[in-house]
């Protein structure tokens, strides 16, 4: 079934990028984006929220792309998840 208002018939959405290698131009290291990690930790901020500030005052798009760990787990292994947020 198509669309109302337009041409389309599929679904259109964003995408995260196929290749999952940290791009070239990034020289922050992996360990340096934990400690920034844990750091806003501390502060109190929830995964999603860390992620929103890597991603836009960093230019960090993909932690896991970096790291090789997402947000959560990166928490869990330091201990700096608090019961309260999960």
């Amino acid at each position: 079934m198509g669309r109302m208002h337009s041409r389309g018939k599929g679904m259109s959405a964003s995408s995260i990028p196929y290749k999952r290698t940290p791009p070239s131009w990034l020289k922050i290291s992996a360990q340096d984006v934990d400690e920034n990690i844990c750091k806003f930790a501390k502060k109190g901020l929830t995964p999603s929220q860390i992620g929103v500030i890597l991603r836009d005052s960093h230019g960090i798009a993909q932690v896991k792309s970096v790291t090789g760990n997402k947000i959560l787990r990166i928490l869990k292994a330091h201990g700096k998840l608090f019961s309260d947020i999960f």
